[in-house]
């Protein structure tokens, strides 16, 4: 996360500056290809060069020193990288950007979303997703998620989330009943908590925007003020075999729309009928 927002920024400089990237790879002795790698945040970089690239693009001083204090923390690694045999690169991304954001908005049409998940619900999914995995390794994936979910309930900079489901997430029992009947009980308690709005939206509402959208996420980030950086928000959209993250004004905007009709859609500006259905759910899994 730290490594994204450091490169983006250096880019916008460099841009800014009107210099191409082999000229300013020249001007600090780097390789254009490694340079390349800093503006995209795949590799970590020091406080020197970050400072020297400054410089080169005429950066002023107290925005130098932000980037240079935040090149100390590129190298830093999150609590997911002890388990990197079981998370995709792809998701590791996504994972530094889930500790971090300040709101949560997000659209689910098939599943549970992770950060909500009770564990027997979570080792259901994960078993059916990858069949051919051993109890040991989906204890490990299971153990994973449970480490997520600790930004739903910790104190300090707990985030906002806007959450809404389909029906049909909540109908399908995944796991069978009893799993399914602990998952709507849970999902229930969490809709009384004062920084989750939890929404369903009822098949009685017939088509709605979510039907061609697809399940995504968009992330907001602290707005730290002064020369403290904050990282622009972010659409997550998972695909069976990676994710995309769209970071464009236009198209964070486009997902902001279409998450305000769903939630139109759902209705129940005060999750009311949305916990009813959800209790009547746990009630009749079990029937």
């Amino acid at each position: 996360m730290h490594r994204r927002q450091l490169g983006r920024r250096l880019r916008n400089a460099r841009t800014a500056a009107r210099l191409s990237l082999v000229d300013a790879a020249a001007a600090v002795s780097r390789s254009t290809s490694t340079l390349s790698r800093i503006e995209s945040g795949d590799v970590p970089t020091r406080g020197p060069e970050v400072r020297l690239l400054c410089e080169v693009y005429e950066v002023d001083p107290a925005m130098t020193a932000a980037l240079v204090a935040l090149a100390s923390e590129t190298s830093a690694r999150g609590w997911w990288h002890s388990y990197g045999d079981v998370i995709p690169a792809w998701f590791n991304v996504f994972l530094g950007m889930e500790e971090t954001a300040s709101e949560f908005r997000q659209y689910e049409a098939e599943l549970v979303p992770g950060l909500f998940q009770t564990e027997a619900y979570a080792r259901a999914v994960i078993a059916t997703s990858d069949p051919d995995v051993g109890d040991d390794e989906i204890d490990h994936r299971v153990r994973v998620r449970r480490s997520r979910q600790v930004v739903v309930t910790r104190e300090a900079a707990r985030p906002t989330f806007r959450v809404v489901l389909n029906e049909a997430v909540i109908r399908r029992p995944v796991g069978g009943p009893h799993v399914m009947r602990a998952q709507c009980l849970r999902l229930a308690e969490l809709s009384e908590l004062p920084h989750i709005d939890l929404r369903v939206v009822p098949f009685s509402a017939g088509q709605h925007p979510g039907m061609n959208t697809a399940a995504f996420v968009v992330l907001r980030f602290p707005d730290h003020g002064g020369n403290r950086l904050t990282d622009p928000p972010t659409v997550y959209v998972e695909g069976y075999s990676g994710a995309l993250y769209l970071d464009q004004e236009h198209e964070v905007a486009r997902y902001d729309q279409a998450f305000d009709r769903i939630v139109t859609a759902a209705g129940d500006p005060n999750g009311d009928k949305s916990r009813e259905i959800l209790w009547r759910a746990a009630q009749e899994a079990l029937a």
